[in-house]
């Protein structure tokens, strides 16, 4: 399994673990952070939000069940690195198409496995998401350290602009990719979309492939933007709504996106997941700052204010918006998360604009959310008249 060499993960205070080299055989510097799911890591790989972060797994075997292509939620991994405590000898999965040393190898990303992945996480708790330097070649542990604190960080850079995509195009326009089924009682049953169909134009400014598939079997027909698309581009499509994606680095930077989004959450119902979320807080002249160390996994408490409902939900973020900024700027802070109280949804007051902090999709985690697709449906629904 290629597990025989060495690797280094080298943190900017200067921490230094050492472990078993996987993947491929590379350097790469970027933003550690910790994922506290137990299940789902090919999802997290493939997930844009993570493009240059450094994830660390929290249970304590990841690679069990292997990798296979239908469960990608973009065009292959998109973290820098990847590190776990222990990589299973074993893929076991009659889906499974090849184990994830090989498909890390594969896609030229670096993993390093048997270290202390508690030890990595508490500093990360405790001092916050750091800047980092993973290695799987032969180098020094001053050179990894020095490589880590001249990294420039994610402050105030514009990653969407490598993970969106370049053209528009309909997402699976038949429907065969988005299929679902639910369980009731013991028998298992076909998804029922709406019969009638809403246009949705979706941003995608670093989308996971999830939520494509649950807006369509919600009713939406599912055409895709780039994150440079302008209003007037939007408009040429004559949608019914707009969706707002999720995607990595530094809301704040995508100065772009918030100048186009206040203007189209003036003429369409608007739903925004996650980044999308910050990007109407901008839009609507509130500010974002940066978590000490984020929230990633799949199990943060969240409360509907609203409503009083608490749902567990999964999430993948490392920036919050301000509360008293929204209020004041003609939002409502709807929900908020029960560790930290941070916002973790939003609606207009005047509007049918609504977003949350949180991936209602939850690939991988709890399903909880889900009904979020179904209210955007009923708005969209009731603004058409």
């Amino acid at each position: 399994m290629g597990t025989s060499r060495s690797g280094i993960l080298a943190l900017e205070d200067g921490s230094v673990f050492r472990g078993k080299a996987f993947g491929a055989a590379k350097t790469v510097v970027g933003e550690a952070v910790f994922n506290t799911s137990m299940t789902g890591y090919q999802e997290i790989l493939t997930d844009p939000s993570y493009y240059a972060q450094i994830v660390t797994m929290t249970a304590s075997q990841i690679g069990n069940y292997g990798i296979n292509p239908e469960d990608e939620e973009s065009n292959g991994p998109k973290v820098k690195a990847f590190v776990v405590r222990d990589l299973s000898p074993v893929s076991s999965n009659w889906r499974s198409t090849m184990s994830l040393p090989e498909y890390l190898e594969k896609n030229f990303i670096p993993g390093l496995a048997g270290v202390d992945t508690r030890s990595i996480t508490k500093r990360l708790r405790v001092d916050g998401a750091m800047k980092a330097c993973l290695s799987t070649e032969d180098i020094s542990d001053e050179e990894a350290v020095t490589r880590a604190k001249e990294w420039s960080g994610l402050i105030g850079i514009d990653y969407v602009k490598d993970v969106t995509c370049k053209e528009p195009y309909a997402f699976d326009p038949d429907g065969s990719l988005s299929e679902l089924f639910k369980i009731t009682g013991t028998t298992m049953n076909h998804f029922t979309r709406p019969e009638k169909t809403f246009k949705v134009a979706a941003f995608d400014f670093g989308a996971k492939h999830s939520i494509f598939k649950r807006l369509r079997n919600h009713g939406f027909d599912v055409f895709v933007v780039p994150a440079t698309a302008t209003p007037e581009q939007v408009n040429e499509l004559r949608p019914d709504a707009i969706f707002l994606s999720n995607g990595p680095g530094d809301p704040a930077a995508v100065t772009y996106a918030h100048q186009s989004v206040s203007k189209l959450i003036e003429q369409y119902p608007t739903f925004g997941i996650c980044l999308g979320h910050q990007i109407i807080t901008h839009a609507l002249g509130a500010k974002t700052f940066k978590l000490k160390f984020g929230h990633r996994g799949g199990n943060q408490p969240v409360k509907n204010i609203e409503t009083g409902l608490v749902s567990i939900t999964s999430q993948n973020h490392g920036f919050a918006s301000t509360p008293d900024e929204i209020e004041k700027c003609g939002g409502v802070v709807t929900e908020i998360n029960l560790n930290d109280n941070t916002v973790e949804g939003l609606r207009h007051k005047d509007l049918p604009v609504f977003s949350v902090q949180y991936h209602p999709e939850a690939a991988p985690g709890p399903n909880d959310a889900d009904p979020l697709f179904t209210q955007f449906y009923e708005m969209v629904a009731k603004a058409k008249g």
